[in-house]
């Protein structure tokens, strides 16, 4: 990680204000946006004096850092955060989150409450709920925020479709993060009807349904089924007691000889669990992101729940495609820009000009590709396509007016010499023509040895040549050692001269417009290399998406057919096969391809034709 992006300590993300407002903190916006890591985001959630703030210092690899409070009194207000390089996973940035205690009496507001959490599991890969004592039905009734999810979180912006239920909870499942619950102060032994079991076991009989329809029935059902379908995976740890109760106030300053040891070892594989298994940030399309993309969704979710507003996934996501997109395509452009510059000296020849715009086309691509996300059709690449061909044939009508202007110049100053004897009637005697043709030829010879002249020369020297007609008749008819058959012979071969001098002019455009044509079939071909790419990555994304929101359901499916639920495994079967059966969208790549080919030859194909009726209207 970057040393500008390293946070010594923790900082607010979100405020939560005095009265009761959430309020993004621009300077932690700002840090968080200059990560260009990949994110693994972990947020503890709990109530308050529960110990997360412990938790995530461990997590951090430090002893303090979140305020861990030794009162009765709620100390972490709002959303604080923690960027770490991360331990484990190279290339990868570690955002620990704090959150505001839920149930603060100080604070006296479930609604603040429930934004808090829903915060939290719209921003984070793995969510850590932190309860003390034991998971329990008095447990369960402190976790009512899962029940209330998809009240707090839209997950499509089209309300007016008939989308049902399963629908909007597969939605919430594929992006949902991993839900790890911390039991602290566990004082119970690990046995259920008098077998050892696993925490994973104990959480597991914890969330097992009951049978029936009855109110009661339902209620307690209904944490426990949110937990089943809102989280792909689930974890379990359970502490005990870290010290006498007579230094709790004062753990975070004990070393670890002076804690429990089982304590410490469940702290320990606590910490390699969240660095081995914690995915990082994924959002809807299974679209990996970096610390400026969970900026924008932090950003974007705290604005709209100030508005009064129930914070959408998809309007989020496309928010922050367009302005990922807009700033990829600007970003691409720019390097082109700014590589042509430094690489092309002007004048320069076709060829040259042409390979340089290859190569920095290229990476005009790989910085679009790397950046960009969620294209839909590829409108944005075909965007930067369009800018950049634009730019190209802006530099190749400056890299010929260049070429030009120094040719025009170059023979302006070769022939200096002939104007002076031109004034000086030098040629104006017996076999002055003679002397005047080869002074001109010694120009032409000069001007041809001369480089660096670009792809104008040919054109250049025929406008010469044909400027300087009146010139040589004049020196011509002035000569009287030429008979007037010499003289007609001489006009004629002169004539000829400047026609295939004319020629090669014409020869050396449409050699121009022919390498254009080349540069777009071989630019066509690298699209076509790179939107595979892109596709393929795109649908990797997808299937990895899709593959942990099935195996999710498939496990689910199995444990409810074991403990006797056979109707509600069955009433899964449906979402499961729709699972098996969305395909992705990168199937499409070859339309898309055809579409930016299209793209091209209309760019490159106006641009020729200009260029053939000039040439033609010439002739």
């Amino acid at each position: 990680m970057n040393a500008d992006t390293y946070m010594p300590s923790p900082m607010c993300l979100i405020e939560n204000t005095q009265h009761g407002k959430l309020v993004i903190n621009e300077e932690a916006l700002r840090l968080l946006s200059n990560i260009k890591e990949t994110v693994v985001v972990v947020s503890v959630v709990g109530f308050y004096r529960t110990g997360k703030s412990y938790l995530l210092n461990r997590l951090a690899g430090k002893t303090q850092g979140f305020s861990l409070g030794s009162t009765v009194q709620s100390h972490t207000k709002g959303i604080w955060m923690w960027c770490r390089p991360h331990p484990k996973k190279n290339d990868h940035c570690l955002v620990l989150l704090d959150t505001e205690g839920l149930g603060d009496i100080e604070k006296g507001d479930q609604k603040n409450d429930s934004w808090i959490f829903s915060l939290a599991v719209l921003l984070s890969s793995t969510f850590v709920y932190n309860s003390v004592g034991t998971i329990d039905h008095y447990a369960m009734d402190k976790l009512h925020f899962i029940s209330n999810l998809t009240e707090l979180i839209k997950v499509k912006s089209n309300e007016g479709d008939d989308d049902d239920d399963d629908d909007e909870e597969l939605e919430l499942l594929k992006i949902s993060p991993a839900f790890v619950w911390a039991v602290r102060d566990f004082t119970l032994e690990l046995k259920i009807n008098g077998q050892d079991v696993t925490a994973d076991d104990y959480l597991n009989h914890g969330l097992q349904l009951k049978k029936g329809v009855s109110k009661k029935v339902m209620e307690y059902n209904q944490p426990r089924e949110c937990i089943r379908n809102y989280f792909r995976s689930r974890k379990c740890f359970v502490f005990v007691q870290p010290t006498a109760s007579s230094n709790l106030n004062q753990v975070e300053k004990l070393a670890e000889s002076q804690l429990d040891p089982q304590f410490v070892d469940v702290c320990r594989a606590f910490c390699q669990y969240i660095y081995l298994e914690s995915q990082p940030k994924q959002i809807k399309g299974g679209h990996r992101i970096n610390g400026r993309k969970l900026a924008i969704l932090a950003q974007s979710y705290v604005e709209t729940i100030a508005s009064g507003m129930v914070p959408c996934i998809e309007d989020t996501v496309t928010s922050m495609a367009k302005i990922e997109n807009t700033a990829a395509v600007e970003g691409g452009l720019a390097h082109y820009q700014q590589q042509m510059e430094l690489r092309v000296k002007m004048p320069t020849e076709t060829e040259e000009l042409a390979k340089m715009n290859t190569l920095c086309w290229k990476e005009a691509i790989e910085f679009f590709m790397k950046n960009s996300f969620n294209d839909q059709d590829q409108a944005y690449y075909n965007q930067l396509l369009v800018k950049v061909q634009r730019h190209y044939l802006e530099l190749c009508d400056k890299n010929e007016a260049v070429s030009m202007e120094m040719c025009t110049k170059l023979l302006e100053t070769l022939s200096t010499e002939i104007g002076k004897k031109l004034r000086e009637g030098f040629y104006t005697k017996p076999g002055g023509y003679e002397v005047y043709k080869q002074d001109r030829q010694e120009v032409i010879r000069q001007f041809h040895s001369t480089p660096g002249k670009g792809n104008k020369a040919e054109e250049a020297l025929s406008r010469f040549m044909q400027q300087k007609t009146p010139e040589a008749d004049s020196v011509l008819q002035a000569d009287k050692l030429l008979t007037d058959t010499d003289k007609k012979l001489a006009a004629e071969r002169q004539r000829a001269a400047e026609a295939e001098q004319e020629a090669k002019a014409q020869e050396e455009a449409m050699k121009s417009l022919e390498k254009l044509r080349e540069d777009e079939k071989i630019i066509h071909e690298e699209n076509v290399k790179y939107l595979k790419l892109k596709m393929e990555e795109e649908r990797e994304d997808l299937q990895r998406e899709q593959k942990l929101a099935l195996d999710s359901k498939l496990k689910e499916q199995e444990e409810l057919l074991e403990k006797g639920f056979a109707n509600k495994a069955q009433m899964m079967e449906e979402q499961i096969e729709l699972l098996k059966k969305q395909q992705d969208s990168a199937s499409n790549w070859e339309k898309i391809a055809k579409v930016t080919q299209d793209l091209l030859e209309t760019a490159i194909g106006a641009y020729t034709t200009n260029r053939t009726m000039k040439l033609l209207a010439r002739k």
